[in-house]
């Protein structure tokens, strides 16, 4: 795969989460019929394999061609994981609509090779070859000689050219060749019958081996573990495929509405007509009325106004409001057109159109963006359907330690055979014993024993209301040594308390007027601001919209309505929304204010705006927004000098703040023809709106508890920096004898090249610092004192984003100790945590999809959007996930020791037996397989979380030194105790005598069922397994396994202690008196049963001594060396060992850097020395040493 021919290897979705290699191949049909062949003759083992690996598939089917001439694809992700899947390309012909519209090749839509879809169409045959990957169409566009996506209007389109080319539909021939070839608007999930999951589940490599295994012991009359393998493996499968079937079903009713909804679509010659949604094409004029509709596509408003219901894609039912893409000039791309976010034009699929404001022409109007699996809503149905696969280290350590099995009975098949041919048995029987070395060196019950773990946790968070949708990332969880939070809503109460208002006027900042006084605010612009600047709507008589805009008009005691049809006011459209003063108001001057046009909030421009006209009064535009941003909109001298002191008083203690500004408009103009650069310029500052935004009682504690457990908490918000550095002092995350290091980084500018800056925040000297993006009191001096102390990070968006531009080297460092991001972009918070990703396993509440376990708090059960969903609306979720993820971790652990351990003291007493040509009977098998290790294995993963985070995590790799350790020595502990059990027997006096002095008991029936070994004529023919080392082989194995279950079943730090597993304990102590039971019990016929031999009492004794001896030896040994965690560390730096994670040497450089952090200093991006250093550890945070 290493060359390829020209045009054979090309990139899909470039750039892209979802990006894949492509590479072109021909069928051949010579290596078809040869594949074909081999088929046959290999029983459908080739066609087995092919599914396994769909590379080999198309390597032996095809041969390597140009992706124009290709008729088959090879598919291969470019992320970690490198996963291969092949698509045939098929043809769809255009030919049908020849006859319909008369399409030829000179046809004007045909010549027409501006858009994608007509450089698809191959002329003059008039067809397009295509392929299917994830449910999306690719077209091959003959000009470029590239796949590409087809079901969207192109990026590169400008504002002009949507208004232009679509603002009056499309005619009927543009509509039918897009409808052929983008396919229809559906989301199709078709819920998959039952027999394809069940043969998907069975070809599991799994359960092929389990199979083999079965085929095996029928063949060897091993009929009754086969049957108990069969019922489990029928249980297993039936409980998936209902549940796959469940979560298809579920999936296919979610989406199934979306398909049957009627639009008006308006096309060019044909006018409005109501379609079916499933018609639609992008290109397509969608005509939106007052009523409510639930959106069929992604669709772009390019007249008229929306108010959105977003719960679907956001998880948060806040109305949105959603205003027209502005025609502008140039051919500049309409997403990039403005600073503002382009989203804010877009009504999403899948989304509610609770209201549709008409502009002058009297109709709202939308061009379709995206159809079907493109859509917004189609990527997250995808995203279910086609999960990213999760990469944690546990998972690939765990096929190495299969293929150690794997290689372990190699060795003993080779050993079997050599021993048996040289007995000289027969072929079938030499054949049957080296295969079964496999299963017993392979337990075939081992991935459903590992998977128990997850799934008793997955209960456990269930029942405290944590959901999840990817139970694999329950193990990640325990790994997991760096959190990152949002602010509002999830450390801060979700609701607001409007604390009061400060007015100004020439003279500076007024007294603050508190609404706990019950006083009703004097009339003002400042009021008329309140009343209506926000984008609240009135829905069923209730007033519904964002929680701050909602405190904020409430209390004003205003009441909103809408205007009536005799309402007629220049440029006021009718039915606009209209707030008046209440009717026990007095001293207001004006009837009402309409609202005649907003500019929404957007958290890239941190402001909002709106246009309104005072009922006989003036025309005023309101901006309401971060204090920052609002004053650099304002006039100067309208700014009290006092602004950044006085805006530090609030935020210092944690309130959040909003500026307010206004200006007078003409009234000749038309309010939707005013552009929002015009509108927000020199406008007359207001005064600060503070809101109280309170800690919930929960941050605080759970805080401290990550704390102390040394797992890093970042802050990530879109608030303000000084408030999020309180938020941060008040609830924990920086304790107050720790200080916060201010980092300021400016673009470049003029001659001047960017800059960074490095200042000690100071909590209690008021200074003013002149700079308009923070406002924090800075300290001028820093005591050498001070540099021993730890610090923390603060620094905002721009910054952050400067930094990744200019000083990139110093990323990584800043990333080490940075805990609080303020005035951050949603783009940003993604950007960070796609850095914080490469640093730590992280934890995240926001950008939850980059995040390596995401969690949101939902009142749903389940949320497409992450992993994790809590039901209880505060951060007291993070240590139980944590706590859970580090339990099921452990418990993955236990149980492969325990399986290595049962199948290798399995494995070491068959070869044994081997050497004399005997082995375990079937019954001794099945007692070993089922009622052992079986019911050990459902029951050992039962012990809950401990309930206390221990200051470090558990071994994130099985091949960790002291888990490697733990198996080999209990591996030859065991292996030297039946070595010694297998050589002491045979040297016992009573071994070559008569058969009836082996037992003390003179039992005639004994002694008829129990004869010498030297005497093999007289053995029955159920007896073939019959002798003294096969007795005291099978009792040393047996017991041994029920000892190995305890010493290996771990409590404390990460579980609870193995005595409250009460199941688990009950279940030893009955297994372990059975066999003791059967071992002095003396019953011939339960002898006879399990083909033993009754030995002498003392001899019974003396097996139970070597068990003893040998439960006591692993015990000590796992408790003082294997999970001593102190002689390790010991060990360590005796040796000298340092991790080799880049985070480790990070740190280890930066602990030795005696200039780091540079304090009080300023770098430009152009000196050498800039990006000199790396990071300074933080020991409060430092989480433990890379695992063991």
């Amino acid at each position: 795969m290493g060359h390829f021919e020209k045009g054979q290897h090309a990139l899909l979705n470039e750039g892209e989460e979802n990006e894949m290699e492509i590479f072109g191949y021909r069928t051949q049909g010579c290596r078809k019929s040869l594949c074909l062949a081999g088929s046959i003759f290999s029983f459908g083992i080739l066609p087995l394999v092919f599914y396994w690996r769909p590379a080999w598939h198309v390597w032996a089917h095809c041969v390597p061609c140009s992706l124009q001439e290709a008729d088959t694809v090879l598919l291969r992700t470019t992320d970690e994981f490198q996963i291969y899947s092949w698509k045939k390309v098929i043809w769809i012909y255009l030919s049908a609509l020849n006859s319909a519209f008369g399409l030829t090749p000179d046809h004007p839509l045909m010549t027409d090779e501006e858009y994608i879809i007509n450089r698809a169409i191959r002329k003059p045959d008039l067809k397009v070859r295509c392929i299917k990957v994830q449910k999306i169409r690719y077209v091959w566009n003959y000009l470029e000689g590239q796949f590409q996506k087809i079901g969207s209007l192109e990026d590169w389109l400008s504002s002009a050219k949507i208004h232009q080319k679509f603002g009056s539909g499309l005619t009927r021939e543009e509509q039918e060749i897009r409808r052929l070839i983008c396919g229809p608007n559906t989301i199709d999930v078709e819920v998959t019958p039952i027999w394809k999951l069940l043969i998907k589940e069975v070809l599991n490599p799994f359960y092929i081996f389990q199979l083999f295994s079965v085929c095996l012991w029928f063949s060897e009359d091993y009929k009754e573990y086969a049957f108990a393998i069969i019922i489990m493996s029928i249980i297993s499968i039936s409980l998936t495929v209902y549940d796959l079937r469940e979560q298809s079903v579920k999936l296919h009713h979610l989406v199934e509405s979306h398909n049957s909804i009627t639009v008006s679509v308006c096309g060019r010659k044909a006018g409005v007509q109501e379609l079916e949604s499933r018609v639609l094409v992008p290109g397509d004029l969608l005509i939106l009325t007052g009523n409510k509709v639930l959106m069929p596509c992604d669709a772009v408003l390019i007249e008229g106004s929306c108010v959105v219901d977003e719960g679907m894609l956001t998880g948060e039912s806040i109305p949105v409001t959603k205003t027209p893409l502005p025609k502008m000039d140039g051919s500049v791309p309409w997403k990039t057109q403005s600073e503002a976010d382009y989203k804010r034009h877009v009504l999403f699929c899948g989304t509610e159109v609770i209201q549709a404001k008409a502009a002058c022409s009297g109709t709202v109007r939308a061009v379709v963006l995206q159809t079907g699996f493109n859509t917004a809503k189609g990527d997250l149905v995808r995203s279910i359907l086609y999960p990213k696969p999760v990469n944690f280290q546990l998972y690939r350590d765990a096929i190495r330690f299969l293929l150690c099995l794997v290689g372990t009975a190699t060795i003993g098949m080779i050993y079997t055979l050599c021993v048996y041919v040289l007995s000289g048995e027969p072929p079938e029987e030499v054949v049957r014993k080296a295969l079964d070395v496999i299963t017993i060196a392979v337990p075939p019950a081992l991935p459903a024993a590992l998977t128990t773990g997850i799934i008793y946790a997955q209960r456990r968070l269930k029942k405290r209301g944590i959901f999840c949708i990817s139970p694999q990332r329950i193990n990640v969880c325990g790994q997991l040594n760096l959190v990152c939070f949002d602010k509002t809503g999830t450390l801060t109460r979700d609701g607001l308390d409007l604390w009061g208002v400060v007015s100004c006027d020439r003279n500076g900042f007024q007294e603050v007027h508190s609404f706990a006084s019950g006083q009703a605010l004097p009339w003002g612009p400042l009021c008329a601001a309140m009343a209506s600047c926000h984008s609240l709507i009135l829905l069923d008589g209730t007033i519904q919209g964002d929680p701050l805009d909602l405190k904020m008009f409430e209390a004003t005691t205003w009441e909103m309505a809408f205007s009536g049809d005799d309402f007629h006011i220049k440029g006021v459209p009718a039915h606009a929304m209209v707030v008046k003063p209440c009717r026990t108001a007095s001293q207001v001057p004006v009837e009402g204010i309409a609202i005649l046009h907003q500019f929404p909030f957007s958290s890239a421009l941190q402001r909002m705006t709106v246009i309104v006209q005072e009922m006989g009064g003036d025309r005023l535009a309101f901006m309401k927004g971060a204090p920052e941003r609002v004053a650099s909109f304002c006039q100067p001298e309208t700014v009290p000098t006092s602004f950044v002191s006085e805006l530090q008083i609030y935020t210092t203690q944690g309130f959040r703040v909003i500026a307010l500004a206004y200006k007078k408009l003409e009234n000749d103009h038309h309010a939707t023809t005013l552009t929002r650069e015009t509108v927000e310029s020199d406008l007359i500052f207001l005064g600060l709106l503070i809101l109280e935004n309170r800690l919930k009682e929960e941050t605080k504690p759970v805080l401290e508890e990550l704390i102390s457990a040394r797992i890093r908490t970042v802050m990530i918000t879109g608030d303000n920096l000084q408030t999020a550095i309180t938020v941060a002092r008040k609830s924990g995350m920086v304790s107050e004898s720790q200080k916060v290091i201010l980092i300021e980084a400016n673009e470049t500018t003029g001659s001047s090249s960017a800059s960074i800056s490095w200042t000690l925040v100071e909590e209690k000297k008021h200074i003013t610092y002149g700079n308009q993006d923070n406002y924090i009191n800075i300290r001028d001096e820093v005591s050498d004192k001070g540099r021993e102390g730890s610090y923390h990070f603060a620094l905002t968006g721009k910054s952050f984003h400067v930094i990744s531009q200019h000083f990139s080297s110093l990323l990584p460092k800043i990333l080490i100790n940075g805990t609080i991001f303020a005035r951050m972009s949603p783009g940003q918070k993604s950007s960070l945590v796609l850095c914080q990703c490469r640093c730590k396993l992280i934890l995240c509440f926001q950008a939850l999809k980059m995040a390596h376990v995401g969690i949101s708090l939902s009142e749903q059960e389940a949320s497409v959007a992450s992993p994790f969903t809590s039901k209880t609306p505060n951060i007291e979720c993070v240590p139980h996930l944590i706590k859970e993820g580090r339990a099921a971790l452990v418990t993955s652990f236990c149980m492969f020791k325990y399986m290595a351990l049962y199948s290798m003291i399995q494995y070491v007493g068959v070869l044994l037996l081997y050497w004399e040509t005997n082995s375990l009977s079937n019954y001794q098998f099945l007692f070993q397989d089922l009622a052992i290790t079986t019911l050990i294995g459902v029951t050992m993963n039962l012990n809950g979380a401990y309930p206390k985070l221990v200051p470090f995590r558990p071994a994130g790799r099985l091949i960790s030194p002291p888990l490697l350790l733990s198996v080999i020595f209990n591996i030859l502990l065991s292996l030297a105790m039946h070595i010694a059990g297998f050589i002491l027997v045979q040297r016992q006096p009573w071994y070559s005598v008569e058969i009836h002095s082996a037992c003390t008991v003179q039992n005639e029936s004994i002694s008829e069922l129990t004869m010498s070994p030297t005497a093999p004529e007289k053995m029955e023919s159920n007896s073939t397994f019959t002798s003294f080392e096969n007795t005291t082989i099978w009792f040393l194995g047996t017991i041994n396994c029920i000892t190995v279950a305890l010493v290996f079943s771990k409590g404390k730090p990460f579980r609870q202690p193995t005595y409250t597993n009460y199941i688990f304990v009950l279940v030893l102590i009955i297994q372990l008196g059975v066999c003791l039971f059967i071992l002095f019990a003396d019953i011939p016929e339960l002898y006879r049963r399990l083909d033993l031999l009754c030995t002498p009492v003392l001899w019974r004794a003396s097996i139970v001594i070597m068990l003893s001896l040998n439960f006591i030896v692993s015990l000590v040994a796992e408790e003082a060396v294997i999970e001593n965690r102190a002689l390790w560390m010991m060990i360590k730096r005796c040796f000298g060992y340092q991790s080799k994670s880049q985070y480790r040497i990070w740190q280890r450089d930066l602990a030795n850097d005696p200039s780091w952090p540079p304090l009080n200093q300023t770098s430009h991006s152009d000196m050498p020395e800039c990006g000199r250093g790396v990071s300074y550890s933080n020991p409060v945070f430092e989480s433990n040493e890379e695992q063991l």
